[in-house]
Formats: structure tokens, C-alpha cells, sequence
């Protein structure tokens, strides 16, 4: 049965985001990828990450989604008009996305997953916290930085054009 879920997530995890390609409407777009985010989440406690599933909810489907909606309100983005053009660099963007998919089915079919005997704390808060706390202090800090630098320039460029 958990094979059948992982497969069925994963199918409409692609779904999902080929979904937020195809959108004409860049709200759409990102209920796609709300959408791709909760597949991802469901993949995630499949796989017994249960910390990483919840924080795939909370952050990317809650946090960043009212940031993106948040940007596409503020630019007043519409529906795209007319068809779209076929150009040189959305072909060579299109046969490059081919080659790379194929490149991935080719290097992921000699993988055959072995179940990993992990140990008990794995995937705990608190293993999480003490990893994040310890090893990985300065990446943490430098990446709670840079959002507030980002956050900073957000308001500086929205309020320019209020």
C-alpha cells in the first residue's frame, strides 16, 4: 500500500507541477505549486520524515506562497494575452528540458533502494536541532541574513512605486 501512495503522490506531484508550467494565469500557477507542495509534503511522511513533511507545509505551502501571491498581487500580473510565440530560446529551453529529463530516467534506472536500518532519533526535532544548532550555526545565520536583506529590498522597491 505505501508503495501504490508513493507512486500516486508522485504522479500527481508531477501533475502538479507541470501545472504550474502550463497556467496561462499566474494565480494559477501558484495554486499549482501549492498543490506541488503538499504532494511533496504527503511523499515526505511516506518516507517517515514527518519533521521535514510538516515544515514543507508551514514554510513553502504557507510562508513562501503568500510571499509569491503577495509579489504577483503587487505587480498586478494578469492573464497572458493571445498564443504564445514559438522563439529560438523557448525551443532550445524545450529540447534542453527533454535531454535532461532523459538524462534522469537513464541515471535513476540502475537505482534500487535498499532499506537503510536508521536509528530511532533520526528525523526528530530534536536531532534536527542539535544538527542545526551545532554543526551547521553559520550557514543558518547567514541564510536568516540574507531574508532579511531580501525583505529589507522588497519594501524599498514596492514602496518607490506606491
Amino acid at each position: 500500500m505505501t508503495t501504490f501512495l508513493f507512486y500516486f503522490f508522485a504522479i500527481l506531484t508531477v501533475v502538479a507541477a507541470a501545472g504550474v508550467i502550463a497556467a496561462r494565469s499566474p494565480i494559477y500557477s501558484a495554486m499549482s505549486l501549492v498543490g506541488t507542495f503538499f504532494c511533496l509534503a504527503a511523499i515526505y511522511a511516506l518516507l517517515l520524515a514527518h519533521t521535514i513533511a510538516v515544515l514543507q507545509v508551514l514554510v513553502y505551502a504557507g510562508a513562501i506562497m503568500v510571499l509569491f501571491l503577495f509579489v504577483i498581487m503587487l505587480l498586478s500580473l494578469g492573464e497572458a494575452s493571445g498564443p504564445a510565440k514559438v522563439t529560438v530560446p523557448r525551443v532550445v529551453g524545450g529540447i534542453a528540458a527533454a535531454a535532461l529529463f532523459a538524462l534522469l530516467v537513464v541515471a535513476a534506472r540502475p537505482f534500487v533502494p535498499v532499506a537503510a536500518q536508521t536509528p530511532p532519533s533520526f528525523g526528530t526535532l530534536q536531532s534536527i536541532g542539535a544538527q542545526l544548532y551545532t554543526q551547521w550555526l553559520a550557514p543558518f545565520e547567514a541564510v536568516s541574513l540574507l531574508l532579511l536583506v531580501a525583505m529589507v529590498g522588497a519594501v524599498v522597491v514596492a514602496k518607490s512605486r506606491v
